[in-house]
């Protein structure tokens, strides 16, 4: 048989794989399965499409419980107790649940936080909340909130600035980072609290965590912020495509309210602080 020869013959078998053919076996030919897990993952079909596996299905969101939740004023009579009991200034308290819920005992964030002080069921289990459903007790939320406030404080030596940037982004972004956080929610929401915290009463200095609130703001348009991500954490995390949506002019309290009633508690001027 000449090479000319050998190539027609063969050539057709050649093409088969582009085809999406292929040799059928033996065990193709028998009765179709009745169990589709027993198929393995889905196979591509003749033109490059394939069924799409199943995707994990997300928790629901906690749901408040039916009634009327308690007023602001009742709000902030319980406010003063708790952080009497667990030696909390008031006014840090209350800049806190006015950031986080706009007094709202009823309010779940799309990440599941629940309750005045935005509580993570989570978090909560580390103070003996077993129950999402409990962290909507207004009391119950607050005397987690407040006493996981009060082990930053301890943690941190009482620096207003970096128990305010660990409530909202974590401990450990805060420590991994020295304290550099520079994510723009962080810094908003810090800022926010701050400012709140001031208005009522505050005796604690913060001036100086408002300064380097804006000494982070402008490390994020210089670079460095990109350089303290990449010393301090996963340098995984630099490979995402995240940008912020929050602005100081969208950071409302009342996020969690629906309806005419929702209003910012307090606005604040975006020009001042750059």
């Amino acid at each position: 048989m000449t090479r000319t020869t050998a190539l027609r013959i063969l050539w057709p078998l050649l093409l088969l794989p582009l085809l999406g053919l292929g040799v059928v076996d033996a065990a193709d030919l028998a009765a179709p399965d009745t169990d589709p897990k027993a198929k393995g993952p889905p196979l591509q079909s003749a033109f490059g499409g394939a069924s799409e596996p199943d995707q994990p299905v997300k928790s629901p969101l906690p749901s408040p419980p039916p009634g009327k939740r308690p007023s602001r004023g009742q709000v902030q009579e319980m406010i003063t107790e708790v952080a009497k009991q667990y030696g909390v200034e008031r006014a840090l308290v209350q800049a806190v649940v006015a950031a986080e819920s706009n007094y709202n005992a009823h309010a779940v964030s799309p990440a599941g936080a629940v309750g005045l002080m935005q509580v993570m069921p989570a978090t909560a289990g580390d103070y003996g909340v077993d129950t999402t459903q409990a962290l909507f007790d207004p009391k119950t939320n607050l005397k987690t909130g407040t006493r996981h406030l009060k082990r930053l404080l301890r943690k941190y030596d009482n620096d207003y600035g970096r128990v305010i940037m660990a409530y909202n982004a974590g401990e450990g972004v805060v420590d991994r980072t020295n304290s550099n956080v520079t994510f723009l929610e962080t810094l908003n929401y810090t800022e926010a609290v701050i400012n709140n915290y001031q208005r009522n009463g505050g005796s604690r200095p913060t001036q100086a965590a408002l300064v380097k609130v804006r000494s982070l703001r402008g490390m994020r348009n210089s670079g460095k912020a990109r350089r303290l991500l990449k010393k301090y954490l996963d340098p995984s995390l630099l490979s995402l495509k995240v940008k912020p949506t929050l602005s100081l002019r969208s950071l409302n309290p009342a996020i969690h309210e629906v309806g005419p009633e929702s209003r910012p508690m307090f606005e604040l001027d975006v020009e001042a602080v750059r």
